[in-house]
């Protein structure tokens, strides 16, 4: 299992003014990947319900699909951080959450991820006191979009602003390592960012935050089907995929197939 980076490290890292870095990976292959390239946080993300499972969003997702996809990345991570996260209602009290997080951690993750600020520092606090990293996150909650009726941005007011800067203090003093901010105003996100010690990461939040995280899938284009308006893919996986697998379907109804016989080794 990947040993929890210490919580002053990212602090540190924070005053430096150094970038963190960050992506999910559902499965072994990419997160092999994205360790090997040097990526600083894998999140195993609860996103796994839209872009794996076919959910329409991540409130059905289960705590045994995160323990299978946790322990399907762990086994290709050797650096960086990974951090699971607990699904819908895994964290309704503070002892539910510390047993889910234990049950995260015996399946490969050195740290969880929970939705909610000053509402939720009961669970943090106890998490963290049971010895696992605690990220935060505020902004848009997607294990709450269907109680608010869709992704909306956050921090457009000043009552929304002081709303989150006190949420990510909440988080802070229940003893987080980071807080990720999710589709949240560009200016609140920078306040948010000045007025904590911990790293702020942001999806979907502007650049002012201490670094940036995205779903794999989308910045490589592998959910064709949807893109969040603030991805710019850097690839078309999925482009690939269907351009392949053409090929194959044309080789085949045409005799054409390119493989090799297979061999089995003589006795």
């Amino acid at each position: 299992m990947v040993n929890p980076t210490p919580k002053q490290d990212w602090r540190e890292r924070k005053k430096r003014g150094e970038r963190i870095t960050a992506l999910t990976a559902y499965d072994y292959p990419i997160g092999r990947l994205l360790d090997e390239i040097g990526i600083d946080i894998i999140l195993v993300g609860d996103s796994v319900g839209m872009v794996v499972l076919g959910y329409e969003d991540t409130t059905e997702v289960t705590l045994a699909e995160m323990l299978h996809h946790t322990r399907a990345v762990a086994r290709g991570v050797k650096r960086a951080l990974l951090v699971a996260d607990m699904p819908i209602n895994t964290y309704n009290d503070a002892k539910q959450a510390v047993q889910s997080a234990h049950e995260l951690v015996q399946a490969g993750a050195a740290a969880v991820k929970l939705e909610g600020g000053a509402s939720h520092v009961a669970q943090i606090r106890a998490i963290v006191g049971a010895g696992v990293p605690v990220m935060g996150h505020i902004g848009m909650l997607p294990q709450s979009v269907r109680l608010e009726g869709g992704y909306k941005l956050k921090g457009r007011t000043p009552g929304e602003v002081e709303m989150l800067r006190n949420d990510a203090l909440a988080v802070q003093a229940a003893g987080a390592f980071a807080v990720v901010l999710e589709i949240v105003a560009k200016e609140a996100a920078r306040q948010i960012t000045s007025a904590i010690e911990i790293p702020t990461i942001g999806i979907g939040s502007g650049d002012n935050c201490d670094g940036q995280i995205l779903v794999t899938h989308d910045l490589i284009g592998l959910f064709p089907w949807f893109t969040p308006k603030f991805v710019a893919p850097e690839a078309r996986v999925a482009d690939e995929i269907r351009r392949a697998a053409q090929v194959f379907i044309e080789r085949t109804r045409h005799g054409d197939v390119k493989v090799q016989e297979a061999s089995l080794p003589a006795n």
